[in-house]
């Protein structure tokens, strides 16, 4: 496509604001949504904290916290694309529902198939212990029924090839309503139980989708995902970065916010020829 989405993903799940300068409060998220709005990004992947002191690091389903961040954002950056996060581990999901019903956002994450999510440390011993992030079908449906009903659109992530065939096939079984716009996948690479973030595996995955499909690449880790977010804009991809999947610039520096990490993304589209979206260009390609 002519025209390159940019979304900025600005504080992640669990990363310690005591250590790691990410957002956390209202006006921390709409600071740093306004600057990678400045930067060019139109699209804001909103994930909520704990708001007590100590708690920052923990996340929150509490649809009045999340209300008043996502409306912080909005008030920041005029005519933003919101897409919410709805990762949750088990069964219970009413927590992100909850939130997917109170904000009615355009976007929200799909998480389409279950991993094993794992990392090893170099001696040997887990990171955290291992755990199953389970997503399956009828976990997927329920989300995909509260967007429906919400007039929130899909984007489905992506961990590892099998989950891309999967969203074909749940297009196929008609899981995605017409209402709900374009389908989109989410290629998340750079997870060490997933997809590697790798510029050669990334050419081979848009033959797995369906056809007339959107897509866009997370990639996580440090400055080696820089090329493959080059590949991926080479490709007609749609392209996303922030404080939740790097602190890293392509020279190897900590990037001193969401914004130097979206400008940087911003230079990836322009090298590919492509203009930066905006917003209201994005809703027009994803048919919000």
């Amino acid at each position: 496509m002519d025209k390159a989405i940019l979304t900025c993903a600005l504080t992640g799940v669990l990363t310690n604001p005591e250590q790691h300068p990410v957002p956390v409060s209202p006006a921390q998220m709409a600071a740093e949504a306004r600057d990678a709005f400045n930067a060019g990004a139109s699209v804001m992947h909103v994930h909520v904290r704990q708001q007590e002191p100590g708690k920052g690091h923990l996340p929150s389903w509490d649809p009045d916290v999340m209300e008043s961040v996502v409306m912080a954002i909005r008030d920041a950056c005029p005519g933003v694309i919101i897409n919410l996060t709805t990762g949750v581990v088990g069964k219970d999901i009413s927590g992100p529902l909850d939130c997917i019903r109170r904000i009615k956002p355009e976007i929200a994450a799909c998480n389409a198939g279950s991993l094993n999510y794992l990392k090893i440390k170099e001696d040997g011993q887990w990171a955290w212990p291992p755990m199953v992030f389970d997503n399956p079908v009828a976990k997927v449906q329920q989300f995909l029924d509260v967007m429906a009903d919400s007039g929130t659109h899909p984007e489905f992530e992506c961990f590892d090839v099998g989950i891309v065939r999967s969203v074909t096939m749940y297009i196929k079984a008609g899981m995605l309503k017409p209402s709900m716009g374009k389908a989109e996948y989410n290629l998340v690479m750079g997870v060490a139980s997933g997809m590697p973030c790798d510029a050669e595996l990334l050419a081979l995955l848009p033959r797995y989708m369906a056809p007339n499909s959107m897509w866009q690449s997370t990639l996580i880790g440090r400055a080696e995902i820089w090329p493959v977010h080059q590949k991926t804009a080479d490709m007609g991809g749609m392209l996303r970065t922030g404080l939740e999947d790097t602190f890293y610039l392509p020279d190897g520096k900590r990037a001193s916010g969401n914004g130097a990490l979206i400008a940087e993304l911003a230079r990836c589209a322009e090298r590919a020829g492509r203009a930066i979206a905006s917003p209201s260009d994005a809703r027009t390609l994803m048919n919000l």
